[in-house]
């Protein structure tokens, strides 16, 4: 068949179908994986669509599957740069899907996230990504009955909801042992906020690695904080007012390692030569402070794309699954052995 001249313009379905000598409907069932058609006649139209780099209207197809082709997406904190890197493994997990994003924030709040969970499902998206939160496994699995659900921070496992927990426990007693191996005992934490399950987490493991080295905790050493970098600096500054000793302080966050890392510059305290800091997150900044900061890293950018494929994998009627790396103790430049 001769070629067709064709406009500048996108190719279309029609325009294939010209090109391969097949009807429309044809070219339509091959792309949707349903026709039956001779190998000869299949590989023409795969021919015709690589010639004329004929791309689907993938908006279309999924409108004809009853999908809107948006998955929503709860953050709890859109300025954070922890939730930043999650979402850029969420962005390049939706990479040549045909769907697109629609993100909203929850602000830490249990009735404020159902309520934006609602508003997404008013919007008729095909599922949703819970990033952390402070809503009930049952509130959430509630949600998953009306559209899938994949929610980071906590573990489900049905057909309709999946979660992933990383063992924060773990995490930070990594943290205190590398303090305690390299001779620390008095050892200060900064903690999360009291009524969050991953700071109590981590307050866990700080209690079990001083708890292994026969080193008797001292909750004079241990400050509450907000996860912010006001609230590290803060906290530090609480502990100097109170004229506690100590050689090393583990922060339950990077923003917090950073906040108290202010407070201990502006006291002309030397990091790590006086104090050794350890974080827990591995932000992108933690490489650049002076020093770089030792800290825990989460795998943030693998945990968006991950939890991503998993979503899509139930949206398409696809047996629920992935596993994200372990938490990672990585050791820069402001841990050091005590004098």
């Amino acid at each position: 068949m001769a070629d067709t001249p064709y406009s500048s313009g996108p190719s279309t379905l029609m325009d294939v179908a010209r090109q391969a000598g097949v009807s429309p409907s044809t070219v339509s069932r091959i792309l949707n994986g349903t026709a039956k058609v001779s190998e000869d006649k299949r590989l023409a139209v795969l021919a015709a669509i690589d010639k004329m780099k004929f791309a689907p209207n993938q908006m279309a197809q999924g409108l004809k599957k009853g999908r809107s082709m948006t998955i929503g997406i709860v953050v709890q904190d859109i300025s954070s740069p922890f939730f930043d890197e999650t979402l850029r493994g969420v962005d390049d997990g939706l990479k040549g899907t045909g769907y697109a994003s629609v993100i909203v924030s929850g602000h830490w709040n249990a009735e404020e996230e159902a309520d934006r969970i609602r508003l997404l499902l008013a919007r008729k998206v095909d599922g949703i990504i819970l990033l952390s939160g402070r809503m009930s496994d049952q509130t959430v699995l509630g949600f998953s009955s009306q559209r899938p659900i994949v929610s980071t921070g906590r573990a489900l496992q049905t057909r309709n909801a999946l979660g992933f927990k990383l063992d924060n426990e773990s995490g930070a007693y990594m943290a205190v042992h590398h303090l305690i191996e390299l001779g620390h005992r008095r050892i200060a934490f900064i903690s999360g906020p009291a009524n969050n399950i991953d700071a109590a987490e981590r307050l866990a493991g700080y209690t079990r690695a001083l708890n292994e080295a026969h080193i008797e905790l001292d909750n004079d050493l241990i400050v509450e904080g907000n996860y912010h970098e006001a609230s590290g600096m803060l906290a530090m500054n609480r502990l100097f007012d109170t004229h506690q000793q100590f050689t090393a302080v583990f922060a339950a966050n990077d923003l917090s390692a950073y906040g108290a890392r202010l407070a201990l510059y502006r006291k002309g305290i030397r990091v790590p030569d006086d104090i050794s800091l350890v974080g827990f997150d591995d932000l992108p900044g933690s490489s650049y402070t002076t020093p770089p900061l030792t800290t825990i890293r989460q795998p943030l950018y693998d945990i968006g794309r991950i939890a991503t494929q998993a979503l899509l994998r139930i949206i398409n009627g696809e047996e629920a699954r992935g596993e994200v790396p372990p938490l990672e103790l990585i050791v820069r430049e402001t841990t050091r052995r005590v004098r």
